[in-house]
């Protein structure tokens, strides 16, 4: 890794896992500019630590039931004065990395939104993506801060919400992001998503009702379909639209028909 100079900030990059041995090797070479690289292993049994290891990453192993403790667990592990968030299925480019480190030079405490590339197998589906399912861009990049990071996960098992601090900024240079492989994959990330946020419902005591969660099918695959252009990217458009609008509907009805 490239060390930091005396005067400038210090980047922790931090990737969490689970069973991530198809992709970690090729995630964490592209990290290798930050001056530390932490890896959390949640209850991994394959071969990602060994390759975790080889990489010279800060190893913290455990068992989370929820994605954001165990995300804040990395961050507390994180000893840079900012921190970048990388899952396994996303790559840093070089200019990314440029602009990570001219960012983080001079900015003030606070987060900055980083834009996706999300493709599907080998296409990049520009269009489309939101309403829970998929993101344009996200908090990735944030400061540590002496009193704390200014960012932090809830504890939602789906989607969890953000407790952001201090100045926002958005980056230019996407971060490229390895969605699905197939359409195979994208119906069982719809299936554990649905399951994971039926869930959430139960324990939150309010599941919505039928009627409005089909309401919910229409506007939100308008809102993916129209309103964010998914009708440009053709049969795959279509298909982020559908899985949007089918995602609060099948939370519903797992929640109110289906026990853990």
């Amino acid at each position: 890794m490239t060390a930091g100079s005396a005067t400038s900030p210090r980047l922790s990059a931090l990737v969490v896992v689970h069973n991530e041995e198809a992709q970690l090797a090729e995630c964490l070479e592209t990290v290798r500019f930050a001056d530390e690289l932490v890896v959390v292993l949640d209850r991994c049994t394959d071969g990602s630590k060994n390759i975790a290891e080889r990489c010279a990453a800060q190893l913290v192993e455990g068992a989370w039931e929820l994605e954001g403790p165990r995300r804040n667990t990395g961050i507390e592990a994180c000893t840079g004065d900012w921190i970048l968030e990388v899952d396994a299925d996303e790559r840093v480019s070089s200019k990314l990395a440029e602009e990570i480190r001219a960012t983080i030079a001079v900015a003030p405490y606070g987060h900055f939104l980083i834009p996706f590339d999300n493709y599907i197998g080998d296409r990049l589906v520009k269009f489309g993506w939101g309403a829970s399912w998929g993101v344009s861009a996200t908090v990735r990049l944030f400061a540590a801060g002496p009193d704390g990071p200014a960012k932090k996960w809830g504890d939602q098992r789906i989607h969890p919400r953000l407790d952001l601090k201090g100045t926002a900024g958005t980056l230019k240079e996407p971060m490229a992001h390895y969605v699905d492989r197939n359409i195979s994959d994208m119906l069982q990330r719809l299936d554990r998503y649905t399951s994971a946020r039926a869930r959430d419902l139960r324990a939150n005591g309010d599941i919505g009702s039928f009627g409005q969660n089909v309401r919910r099918i229409f506007s939100r695959f308008w809102k993916c379909y129209v309103s964010r252009r998914g009708y440009r990217e053709g049969a795959y458009g279509f298909l982020l639209a559908l899985m949007a609008g089918l995602y609060p509907i099948l939370s519903y009805l797992k929640a109110r028909y289906e026990d853990d």
